[in-house]
């Protein structure tokens, strides 16, 4: 067999409906719950947080504007009263999407946040979603309480 100078002699060939696709895959970074910084455009800026949906539409995230970190960390810190910004950027706004991880000696926004407050982000980010759980439950509670 002659292999043409385009052939790619060190992969193995599989037919294209044996390759599994992007969105079934289980390694697939980018779920509800995932800490990332977002780039928009358009105005330009960035967004700090945790990714609630990922659709064809946009992104819904959880957080905070890149340029208000430092102080939502203080204010975390400090035990002041925070609801992070629950927002949804169209897909013609996001210009990057980047999980908020290491990047060789500097730590991740996620990490320094958790070393300034003491907190995992994904606890804070994600208090509003427990936040309105909790208070259906709670008023499921009550009405029932009411019905008796």
């Amino acid at each position: 067999m002659h292999a043409s100078p385009s052939d790619n002699l060190c992969m193995e060939k599989k037919p294209a409906s044996a390759i599994p696709s992007v969105s079934s895959s289980p390694n697939e970074p980018f779920l509800p719950g995932a800490v990332v910084i977002a780039t928009l455009c358009n105005p330009r800026e960035k967004f700090w947080g945790m990714i609630l949906a990922l659709a064809p539409a946009g992104l819904s995230l959880s957080g905070a504007e890149l340029a208000s970190f430092e102080d939502l960390a203080v204010m975390v810190r400090d035990g002041e009263p925070f609801t992070p910004a629950v927002v949804f950027f169209p897909m013609h706004r996001i210009e990057r999407v980047e999980l908020d991880l290491p990047d060789g000696s500097l730590p991740s926004l996620s990490q320094r946040f958790l070393s300034k407050t003491g907190l995992e982000p994904t606890e804070v980010l994600g208090s509003l979603q427990l936040n309105k759980h909790e208070d259906s439950n709670a008023s499921r509670s009550h009405a029932s309480k009411d019905r008796a």
